[in-house]
């Protein structure tokens, strides 16, 4: 079974911390180093199933979940700057993770994908990431869709700008169902996700902060997407295999995070191939 300690991360704007999971009966392979989801609004950093973190560390990997700082507080350069320092943290102090230097991958869940994928894209680090691991991840390749109103999101009970107003002064890493998810609600109703993310030229939005202007990436990819997701469309889906030629996982369903559902079919497969994934990519 899977322990965890959490440590504190110096020189941050805000207080910042990585939780990791390890289990303390085998030797670690490796280190996956995890960004959270949750549009960039709303989520925390200790939002894994627990079936996820059994099997990774059963499997020999040590697991670092980070923090990062939300938005609309935070804009996208000042997240992305964070996830960044995260993983030179992570470079420049392996000891003090897990006693010992070790390979890393990058490992995101939805919005936490998008950031492992622009990271590694743009980040120039000294020592890249073994692979990056996206489940339902994006990098902003197809127009339109996150600047207008979501269908499904629309389906549900309207939620007003209101809901701004309520949030607390100063950063946020921990944003809970119950008080930040009707903020990204409202953002997809209303096509204002992308406003509430980043502020400044479209022009440097494209260049900087998605995937268009990327060729390739520094390392292997393993890419997973529900052919009916609710949340980030298939064809972004297809245009970031169509560019970088993933391994790639498939749930015929219709729910974005169906990992998230212990006894989704499709779950044990995607952990199985996730663990293929990072065994052959050491």
């Amino acid at each position: 079974m899977f322990e965890q300690k959490t440590i504190p991360i110096a020189d941050a704007s805000y207080d910042k911390s990585a939780i990791i999971y390890y289990d303390q009966k085998i030797t670690p392979k490796a280190c996956i180093l995890y960004f959270h989801g949750g549009g960039l609004l709303y989520g925390h950093k200790e939002d894994l199933p627990e079936g996820h973190l059994i099997k990774l560390t059963e499997a020999g990997y040590v697991i670092v979940a980070y923090d990062y700082p939300l938005a609309p507080t935070a804009k996208l350069p000042m997240i992305l700057d964070d996830v960044r320092d995260s993983i030179h943290h992570y470079i420049d102090h392996a000891e003090d993770y897990c006693g010992q230097k070790l390979p890393y991958f990058l490992w995101g869940r939805s919005a936490g994908a998008y950031l492992c994928l622009i990271a590694a894209a743009y980040g120039y680090f000294e020592t890249p990431p073994a692979g990056i691991l996206s489940y339902y991840g994006y990098g902003f390749l197809c127009d339109h869709w996150f600047q207008t109103p979501s269908a499904y999101y629309k389906t549900l009970p309207p939620v007003d700008a209101s809901c701004l107003g309520r949030l607390p002064s100063g950063y946020e890493t921990n944003g809970d169902l119950n008080t930040h998810y009707s903020i990204y609600v409202y953002a997809r109703q209303t096509g204002k996700w992308f406003s509430l993310l980043y502020e400044g030229r479209e022009k440097y939005f494209y260049l900087d902060y998605t995937l268009r202007t990327c060729q390739s990436l520094p390392c292997p990819l393993f890419a997973a997407h529900a052919t009916n997701d609710t949340d980030v469309p298939f064809d972004e889906f297809r245009e970031l295999i169509t560019r970088y030629n993933p391994r790639t996982f498939i749930a015929a369903c219709n729910v974005h995070d169906f990992d998230r559902e212990a006894d989704n079919q499709f779950t044990p497969r995607l952990l199985d191939a996730t663990v293929d994934f990072l065994d052959k990519h050491l």
